[in-house]
């Protein structure tokens, strides 16, 4: 009988991408693969590990899977990601009930590794863990979709150069390296053709594409050609550094009817000191200036951006530009976090605010943005638009409630349009009318 692998992957897009290809390799080889980790043989749990936050959520998910392992519900634990890659010298010793650990550069060698645990082949420690080279060419290994059977992420490069004062991913990670347009055109085909109607292009720094093998800025060059791809309905674009952001991309996004107008363009910070400090490229004029463009050029775009609070060199002058900053540009989307100092990076080693500050910073913004988001929802009623249906919320004899997305909604990060309708609509595009708010979610109806 083929033994059973329960995986769970915690943090990133990337991180999901990884966590899909160990399960084709898993499958392939004759295992039974899911995300049940009930009663499962073996658990690979892959990790994040880039923020205190996302280390804790690992640690936690590691402890509650020794529980179950002592109780017998489980059997045996195998680590993976960014959690081992950070902590590879101490893991085991601090969490010896882990089977294996296998850090980023290895997920392709995850078959080897079940096999080992499987036939207890460990004598040493040290032959418990599994770390190869984190700067080789990005896995090309398959994957089994593991998200939605409406949508996909397509990762189109790894690892990053960016080197940002407070950021620990190159070290995790590796240096930046894209994969062959050929690879990704081929992969993105092969999804369109599956019923795959969303493609959200992911990597570190995707403005990036394509510098490291072909010279030149690429990513234009590559979204024409993905947006020919007949099958394929919608590309999303997430992690755009704002610095790579040129005319041409700008161009190529606007008159695209695939491309949606959503962008996930991260700037952390607005005021000028603190950017040099954490090493981000570009100035406040060159962001507000790049955000007045896209709004200008790209009518309707929707905008997501990340910010942190309480980064080194941060007073109160610092953070209320930033404040003014969110209050005048009206971002549609925003994600906020209090800053969190990580092991050998030089902003740790910078004087910050307090902890405390940081998060009472981060909460002042977020009440910001939820006035921004519920003024931007409200002009949205009685508008009509395109949404694709991906599940059912509730089902009575008398109306079925779906959750659905517009080009505004990106999936894991946004939420849902509830649309009201009364035949079965999944993983089809409807037009809808949005006819009121509730509970903070907009509310449509077939038009």
């Amino acid at each position: 009988m083929s033994k059973t692998i329960g995986v769970i992957s915690l943090g990133c897009s990337k991180n999901r991408v990884n966590t899909e290809q160990m399960m084709f390799l898993l499958s392939q080889a004759g295992y039974v693969v899911s995300g049940d980790t009930d009663v499962a043989d073996i658990v690979l749990l892959n990790t994040c590990g880039f923020i205190d936050d996302a280390k804790s959520e690992a640690v936690e998910m590691i402890l509650e899977l020794i529980a179950a392992k002592d109780e017998g519900r489980i059997g045996k634990i195998i680590v993976a990601g960014c959690l081992p890659q950070r902590e590879r010298e101490v893991i085991l010793s601090e969490l010896p009930e882990i089977d294996a650990v296998v850090g980023t550069g290895s997920f392709d060698d995850i078959v080897n590794v079940v096999r080992a645990v499987e036939n207890n082949e460990f004598v040493n420690v040290s032959d418990r863990l599994f770390f190869d080279n984190i700067d080789a060419p990005v896995s090309e290994t398959p994957r089994i979709i593991s998200t939605s059977a409406s949508w996909a992420y397509l990762k189109i490069a790894e690892g990053c150069d960016n080197r940002c004062a407070f950021c620990s991913i190159p070290d995790i990670r590796g240096k930046f390296r894209s994969r062959p347009m050929e690879n990704i055109i081929s992969e993105a085909r092969r999804f369109a053709n599956a019923g795959i109607q969303e493609l959200i292009i992911v990597a570190q720094d995707v403005t990036r594409y394509g510098f490291d093998i072909y010279g030149k800025n690429t990513l234009s060059a590559l979204l024409h050609d993905l947006n020919s791809i007949e099958n394929l309905k919608w590309i999303r674009l997430h992690y755009l550094y704002p610095d790579k952001f040129d005319d041409e991309l700008i161009d190529v996004i606007a008159k695209s009817g695939k491309i949606l107008k959503y962008l996930d363009i991260p700037i952390q910070h607005i005021n000028d000191e603190i950017l040099r400090k954490m090493n981000r490229r570009g100035s406040s004029n060159d962001i507000k200036n790049l955000f007045t463009q896209i709004r200008e050029r790209i009518p309707g775009v929707v905008l997501r951006t990340s910010l942190i609070t309480g980064l080194p060199g941060e007073g109160e002058s610092e953070f209320e530009e930033l404040r003014d900053f969110l209050h005048e540009a009206r971002i549609e989307r925003v994600g906020v976090f209090a800053y969190s100092p990580e092991e050998g990076t030089p902003a740790a080693k910078m004087e910050r605010p307090s902890k405390n500050i940081a998060e009472e910073r981060a909460a002042l913004l977020l009440d910001l943005q939820s006035e921004i988001m519920h003024e931007w929802n409200k002009s949205r009623v009685d508008s009509i638009m395109t949404v694709l249906i991906e599940g059912v919320e509730s089902d009575d004899a008398r109306e079925i409630r779906y959750l659905a997305r517009s080009y505004a909604e990106s999936p894991e990060v946004d939420g849902y349009i509830t649309v009201k309708a009364s035949k079965p609509l999944i993983n089809t595009f409807l037009d809808i009318r949005i006819i009121g708010i509730e509970n903070g979610r907009l509310i449509g109806e077939p038009v």
